[in-house]
């Protein structure tokens, strides 16, 4: 991977690139994390461990990618990362190169998960920074994510449930009419995978 930016603090928490070895050292840690935040809703996700070790190793083995990590001491809070859109599975890729975006010229953000009780301290504006740099070094024009399609009225929305919209856009996202991947994933409750719809946004980094 990449070497981006070095370490910087943001209320007291410690971001940082994690690359090579230390991205190895705390495979682990991130799958817990990930299995952690994306059992929440909207995801409901029942993450299996080894499965998502396996899935990290792949993600961050790309040419380019980068994981960005949120540290309060030596425990790892939050995590985001990114890599080439052409480095993704077909599942992702071929949509948006359908709808007339070529991956060589885009990045893709995967997830960027970070525990409840770190959020509003500007820890998700931090991620989006240092993807979107490692993007722009890269020579990508867009960058894109996904997000999954819940109904308003789905039985596992918490009350008083607020999306992520306001903040993606803020960041100079938006949907992209009509941009839909399809994946698949168990959910809590589920007997097995089932698949699910998710929105393509994007920005144009230009």
């Amino acid at each position: 991977m990449t070497a981006t930016n070095g370490d910087e603090m943001t209320e007291g928490i410690a971001i940082e690139d994690l690359t090579g070895a230390r991205v190895q050292a705390v495979i682990a840690d991130l799958a817990r994390l990930r299995m952690t935040v994306f059992a929440a809703f909207p995801y409901l996700y029942d993450g299996d461990p080894a499965y998502e070790e396996d899935y990290l190793r792949g993600f961050i083995a790309a040419r380019d990618a980068i994981v960005v990590a949120a540290r309060d001491g030596e425990r790892i809070v939050g995590v985001a990362t990114a890599s080439p859109l052409a480095a993704q599975g077909g599942e992702i890729r071929d949509p948006v190169a359908a709808a007339g975006f070529a991956p060589e010229s885009a990045f893709y953000f995967g997830e960027s998960v970070l525990l409840d009780a770190y959020r509003g301290r500007g820890i998700g504006h931090a991620f989006f920074d240092r993807r979107e740099a490692q993007a722009r070094r890269c020579g990508a024009r867009f960058a894109c994510f996904a997000s999954v399609i819940r109904p308003e009225d789905h039985p596992a929305r918490p009350a008083g449930y607020r999306s992520l919209e306001g903040f993606w856009r803020k960041r100079g996202y938006a949907p992209v009419p009509g941009l839909r991947i399809e994946m698949a994933w168990k959910e809590h409750g589920e007997p097995g995978e089932s698949a699910k719809a998710l929105q393509v946004w994007m920005r144009d980094l230009g």
